[in-house]
């Protein structure tokens, strides 16, 4: 295994992205960041020296003590982008935030579950700003929005955010 500073292939506003840079500014590794535009040319992840790095030709990709990780979830937007199919997007988020509402009237606290970060903020916070980019109605939703101002208070978060990357378009950016 190598040692170093790590690595993080990213897309400014890849919610999986957004969820590796909360765990690694939580941690505080210092990592370095290599923007990977998932449209620009057609998407970069679909170069070969990309693909090289991850088949998958999917962000993020994590190199970190000479380990490569993968994962993302854009094939599914990428759908919806062709059906335009925000009414499905709008329920499908709804359907699980029906759910992980109940689910929080037992487990939390400050944060999801109690007063400690866990990974289900690390999916929460993402997920929340998806649900905002696809114009779902959050009041019905009380402790996800209680719980996502909480954690976006944070540091790890702010400087996670998907307006605070290196690769976030100018008009988007905080």
């Amino acid at each position: 295994m190598q040692a170093g500073k790590p690595i993080l292939y990213s897309y400014f506003r890849s919610s999986c992205s957004w969820r590796v840079r909360i765990a690694l500014a939580l941690k505080n590794i210092d990592y370095e960041t290599i923007p990977t535009n998932l449209i620009k040319d057609g998407g970069q992840q679909f170069s070969k020296e990309f693909q090289a790095l991850n088949p998958m030709k999917q962000v993020p990709v994590l190199k970190i003590d000479g380990i490569t990780i993968g994962q993302s979830n854009l094939s599914v937007l990428k759908q919806l982008r062709q059906e335009n199919n925000l009414p499905w997007a709008q329920k499908a988020i709804s359907s699980g935030f029906q759910a992980l509402e109940q689910i929080l009237q037992g487990t939390a606290g400050k944060y999801c579950v109690g007063d400690e970060v866990t990974m289900a903020d690390l999916c929460l916070v993402p997920q929340v700003a998806n649900a905002e980019r696809f114009e779902v109605d959050l009041t019905p939703y009380p402790a996800i929005s209680r719980i996502n101002k909480t954690l976006l208070a944070l540091e790890a978060f702010q400087v996670s955010h998907p307006c605070r990357q290196p690769d976030t378009p100018p008009e988007l950016r905080a």
